[in-house]
């Protein structure tokens, strides 16, 4: 698996309404062109709302090691 560049990453989000839960911003992803490495790893995400970008970083940040 490839690391994901959290600044890339938001790029993904953009639409995205704060706090999100996990399968928003699974779908506004995949509408915004996620490859598969990305939307693999959102799915890995716990099935929390992230009230900021950099609560879905920190999060993704954990799985993407």
């Amino acid at each position: 698996m490839a690391k994901i560049n959290p600044i890339q990453m938001q790029k993904y989000f953009k639409g995205v309404k704060y706090p999100a839960a996990k399968d928003d911003l699974l779908k506004m992803a995949k509408q915004n062109g996620a490859d598969e490495n990305l939307t693999s790893v959102l799915e890995q995400l716990p099935d929390d709302k992230f009230e900021t970008p950099a609560a879905v970083n920190k999060a993704v940040g954990q799985i993407n090691k």
